[in-house]
């Protein structure tokens, strides 16, 4: 979990499988987002490629993204529990430690202190990925606990608003009403305020949105990731609608991801005083580093 260990010695590479070589040598590690990011997916070897996900899943659209947005990917630990999303994240060459029905943020916490404890010079990146149910459900009290508890790391829960690996039961984060498999009269109650148990547990940096904006997408994982360095618990809540359980067509996945921007996802992001001073320092450290590398590149040209 370093670019020192996933990097093998130039003489070891002939024997080793094609796929590692090219993920070393094309890959994210040791690169910045305008050599391998969000921007330029396509154009260089994907953390995540393959995956056994159902075709036009957004799900796994925003795995992706998650994967191509990370600052350093070479010291980032991922961590999730049963559902859909684990499926994708298990395949990316990314740690993944698969936790027990909702256990993730439990083991997120002791996680994150053993390296703060034992890499106190480096920033070893923590983030749960775990769907509506893992997160809000079966792992609601862990999850809880963890923002109470100021946990240094991130959440990301993939709001399919179902049970989808499962066969269709209804979550908490279900809307009203919503007629599923196994809710065939409809969802009695409303849809959990997600957003808002995270402020009043004490989560620093808080967005919900349908991720349709890559760009936008991209910033706001690498600011929850920023931030959670340094302050405290950051939670991102994203629309990835389940097609299946829903009957979203697959060629109206994207449109269904735009109207839910307009309606439950409509894009809101709060932060504390001490987060977003943190993301001011890093973005404009970012955009220097940015435009040194363009004005010497341009040197070089002339």
């Amino acid at each position: 979990m370093s670019l020192k260990y996933v990097t093998p010695a130039e003489r070891f590479k002939r024997y080793l499988p094609k796929d590692y070589v090219e993920l070393v040598d094309y890959g994210p590690f040791g690169k910045s987002q305008d050599e391998a990011g969000p921007g330029n997916m396509g154009q260089f070897k994907e953390l995540m490629e393959e995956h056994p996900m159902c075709s036009g899943c957004w799900m796994a659209y925003y795995i992706r993204l998650i994967f191509a947005s990370l600052p350093c990917p070479e010291e980032t630990v991922t961590l999730g529990t049963a559902g859909c999303g684990r499926l994708a994240i298990s395949q990316a060459a990314v740690p993944f430690i698969y936790g027990n029905y909702g256990d993730q943020n439990a083991m997120a916490s002791g996680l994150s202190r053993a390296f703060r404890l034992r890499f106190p010079d480096k920033h070893k990146d923590v983030i749960t990925i775990a769907g509506d149910g893992g997160t809000m459900d079966i792992g609601f009290s862990m999850t809880m606990h963890s923002w109470i508890r100021g946990e240094k790391f991130t959440t990301i829960m993939l709001d399919n608003e179902v049970y989808g690996n499962t066969g269709g039961q209804e979550s908490g984060m279900s809307p009203k009403g919503a007629v599923l498999k196994m809710a065939p009269e409809g969802k009695k109650f409303e849809k959990m305020p997600a957003t808002a148990l995270a402020k009043a547990a004490g989560c620093v940096y808080i967005v919900k949105m349908s991720p349709t904006n890559i760009k936008k997408a991209a910033k706001v994982i690498r600011r929850a990731i920023f931030v959670a360095r340094e302050v405290g618990p950051t939670f991102i809540h994203a629309y990835t609608s389940c097609n299946i359980e829903y009957s979203i067509p697959t060629e109206e996945v994207f449109a269904d991801a735009r109207a839910q921007e307009k309606d439950r996802f409509q894009f809101e992001e709060y932060m504390t005083d001490e987060a977003k001073a943190v993301i001011e320092r890093v973005e404009a450290e970012e955009k220097a580093t940015l435009r040194a590398k363009k004005g010497k590149i341009a040197e070089e040209v002339s």
